[in-house]
């Protein structure tokens, strides 16, 4: 699949990132099952754990909107090198993504960029079904 349009998408995104702070900005491009794209900008705060991440301002605007199912993210920052997903957004997406068949592209610009599972950037994830009890999965 041809990522150019999502990549171009994050890199005009990252424009609108408030980064007063650290003047790192992040922009990210979601493409859903249903073909929208939605996208996402870091936002920071002077309380530092009240930042968000350009990853889970796209996943939270798409989840706000209805979109559940997702294909793709692409993640571009000011650094020119390949900006994999923190922690606490790959486990964001653990919550909506198929780990064997959501892409994560770390995209320096629109010819260089690399591609991975989500699985693969987070094994052993904790998912929705870990909640489960035995006993809800036995009658389930």
């Amino acid at each position: 699949m041809e990522y150019q349009e999502l990549i171009a998408q994050a890199v005009k995104t990252k424009e609108f990132a408030y980064v007063p702070y650290s003047n790192f900005r992040v922009g990210a491009a979601l493409l859903t099952t249903s073909g929208r794209i939605y996208t996402g900008c870091n936002i920071e705060n002077a309380g530092f754990s009240a930042t968000n991440c350009a990853e889970r301002t796209a996943v939270f605007k798409a989840v706000s909107e209805g979109e559940r199912e997702f294909e793709a993210i692409v993640i571009n920052g000011d650094n020119h090198d390949y900006l994999p997903p923190c922690g606490v957004c790959r486990q964001v997406l653990a919550e909506f993504c198929d780990p064997d068949t959501f892409q994560v592209i770390f995209a320096k610009n629109q010819q260089d960029y690399r591609i991975m599972t989500l699985g693969e950037l987070l094994p052993e994830a904790f998912r929705p079904e870990n909640l489960k009890s035995k006993k809800q999965t036995e009658t389930s």
